[in-house]
């Protein structure tokens, strides 16, 4: 679905309230409408923007930033990331409407008209650039778009119903906000930013593969080929064991840049995280019930950990490790 069909198209069905009359537009208030709009920047997923950017920032001058610099980069970045999930909302519908993880989003629920929801995602695209660029730098700014085109036009319109690997590729968009973090302190891109990337970027297939292990079936009826979808529940939990291994070694990269306290914590938190995803796939081989979830909320967890001690780490401004050589 392209973003012009999307913008014009309209459902055959609308909500309709119990009694079976349409609810009508002049009977919403003000905060349903505010409600239905913030709905489609998905403001649960941006929650990983604030993990992972405050830590960047923290970490690229090993101290704390200037807080109305971490603020007018959250902004920034928080509305680049809503414009991404609004625009993924409209060309998304016909797949939101058949998954029942989905059916609730305002596209679906007719709370917002298509044409208004894309509207509202390219301005939160336009007020993004704008925002970082006045306020922070132009590197940051143009990252942000960056990152909204590739998140929609490589992830959302060519990889997610192609390929079972989508996620995978598609989830660098997701990796972005700590290299926006790292160049809003220092208007350029170093290796420590790369490296925070990768452990994103390594972390979002088992964070995400869980998930569908547990809507496997939302999935398929959408005709969406996620891993959990076209493979068995046994190689879906291999892959995630071994994604999982990567990460925790990735984040051990970051030790030349951080002190012992970092390293620790990530050492420590991979070993956790690690034993889950072992007995997610102990269990799937041995053919028990297994919960996939689990796993899920532990990588939300695992990757807070992580992050919240690079932040501690760079903000006590103990001695980095350097390197070995």
């Amino acid at each position: 679905m392209s973003l012009v069909n999307a913008a014009h198209g309209r459902g055959e069905t609308s909500a309709v309230h119990p009694t079976g009359e349409r609810p009508h537009a002049g009977r919403r208030t003000i905060r349903q409408v505010v409600g239905a709009y913030a709905a489609l920047a998905k403001p649960r997923v941006i929650e990983l923007l604030l993990v992972t950017t405050i830590p960047a920032m923290f970490l690229a001058g090993r101290e704390i930033p200037s807080p109305w610099l971490v603020l007018a980069t959250l902004v920034g970045g928080t509305m680049a990331a809503g414009s991404a999930n609004a625009l993924n909302c409209v060309i998304d519908a016909d797949i939101d409407k058949v998954m029942n993880r989905t059916k609730r989003r305002p596209l679906v629920r007719d709370s917002v008209p298509r044409r208004g929801a894309l509207i509202f995602g390219l301005a939160m695209g336009v007020a993004s650039f704008a925002v970082l660029y006045f306020t922070v730098n132009l590197l940051s700014a143009i990252l942000a778009i960056a990152t909204i085109l590739f998140y929609i036009f490589v992830y959302t319109l060519v990889l997610k119903r192609r390929t079972s690997q989508n996620v995978v590729w598609g989830g660098a968009a997701g990796c972005m906000p700590v290299v926006i973090g790292w160049a809003a302190v220092t208007e350029t891109v170093q290796w420590p930013a790369f490296v925070m990337f990768g452990v994103i970027f390594f972390w979002t297939p088992p964070h995400t593969w869980a998930l569908a292990m547990k809507y496997r079936e939302d999935y398929e009826r959408a005709g969406v080929p996620m891993l959990p979808v076209v493979a068995t529940a046994e190689h879906v939990a291999k892959q995630i064991v071994i994604y999982s291994w990567v990460m925790v070694a990735w984040t051990l990269l970051l030790a030349p840049a951080t002190s012992w306290l970092y390293t620790s914590f990530a050492l420590v938190a991979g070993g956790w995280f690690l034993f889950y995803a072992h007995s997610l796939y102990a269990s799937v081989k041995r053919g028990e019930t297994y919960k996939p979830m689990s796993l899920f909320h532990r990588s939300n967890t695992y990757l807070m950990i992580v992050f919240v001690a690079l932040a501690v780490d760079s903000a006590i401004g103990l001695p980095v490790l350097g390197l070995p050589f």
